[in-house]
């Protein structure tokens, strides 16, 4: 059976989450590798990939990392490969055995790789494998990646099985406005999954992962979630007169020093505090963090560069989002025909 590759032409488009949900639904009879690991990790003084320590830890698969990924660092891969040897390394990841499907995860995005032939476009030629994209975005910009791609990637010695669309808003309204002009492009459309709020939510644990933070208190409390943030800046009475301060699943960034402002979060609804510039809160305020199960992260960044990393994070799965790998599986079950991919292999 033919290795699948799946890709995305943007950035964020939710490949992962359809791995997972593929594998769900197959209960587990695939294997998985992400040749160039693109999302970093720190942990055991080792360099991973989180989407594969992801999927290890979902599906019980082998934790050698050799096995699963070429390398993390376009640099180092020019300078240990040449071309042959990278096709070489890209065909082992693909057939590590001759039972059920191998999956293969693309970088972030259509172009990402190439400069050592690790683009999901190469990697489908090298393989013969089967390609397919993934893409999300509003309406009209899906409709513009559709386009590009149809009128300029070379795909024609390339088996495109398809196009799932993600995180579409109204699905029905998009099938009424746009199906009709995607077919006649020639594009085949294997799903259309609709938006669920509840998967762009984050938990204090994604949050303190991504910051490196150091975890001082709290750590019962790591799975809950964060709906609003608000930046602990200002006096404490002009924080308590604002309307976002009371909001419930809330994340506080501020000083270590800003007692005033910690206290009062933790009375309030608070998810968890992220305490800027290494300034740890006296002794008596972090055993009620403790008792409140509200967790306190220290990070060595001042407060507006703490909120600018924030700002700009991605929500991503952990092996404990058991609902929201539940509700994936639901969502690929229902709205990706999986029937076709497989008899297709």
């Amino acid at each position: 059976m033919k290795p699948i590759i799946i890709g995305s032409v943007n950035g964020n488009a939710g490949k992962t989450s359809l791995i997972i949900g593929i594998g769900k639904v197959l209960e587990g009879e695939f294997q998985y590798a992400k040749p160039l690991g693109d999302r970093h990790v720190y942990k055991k003084k080792r360099l991973w990939d989180h989407d594969v320590g992801l999927m290890e830890n979902i599906f019980g698969l082998d934790t050698d990392s050799s096995k699963t990924t070429i390398g993390y660092d376009h640099s180092k891969l020019r300078y240990m490969y040449d071309d042959e040897q990278i096709e070489e390394k890209l065909k082992e990841l693909a057939w590590p055995s001759e039972e059920g499907i191998v999956i293969l995860e693309g970088g972030r995005n259509l172009t990402f790789g190439s400069s050592v032939n690790l683009d999901v476009i190469n990697m489908t030629r090298i393989l013969k494998a089967g390609l397919i994209l993934l893409i999300s975005g509003d309406n009209d910009f899906i409709m513009d990646q559709l386009r590009y791609l149809k009128k300029h990637v070379r795909l024609d010695d390339v088996d495109l099985l398809g196009v799932v669309i993600n995180k579409v808003s109204d699905v029905d309204e998009f099938k009424a406005e746009y199906l009709t002009d995607i077919e006649a492009m020639g594009i085949r459309i294997l799903g259309i999954i609709p938006f669920e709020k509840s998967l762009a939510e984050f938990n204090v644990a994604n949050i303190a992962d991504k910051l490196f933070a150091r975890v001082v208190a709290g750590e019962d409390g790591l799975q809950s979630k964060v709906k609003n943030i608000f930046v602990g800046a200002a006096s404490v009475n002009s924080a308590l007169m604002n309307p976002k301060f009371s909001k419930a699943e809330k994340l506080i960034i501020t000083d270590g020093d800003r007692s005033d402002i910690i206290l009062a979060a933790l009375e309030n609804h608070t998810s968890g505090i992220v305490l800027t510039n290494n300034i740890l809160p006296p002794a008596n305020i972090i055993s009620k963090a403790d008792e409140k199960k509200v967790p306190m992260m220290l990070v060595p960044f001042d407060t507006y560069e703490t909120a600018k990393k924030i700002d700009r994070m991605v929500p991503l799965l952990t092996k404990d989002d058991s609902g929201k790998i539940e509700l994936i599986t639901e969502l690929v079950r229902k709205h990706v025909d999986l029937g076709s991919i497989i008899q297709d292999r």
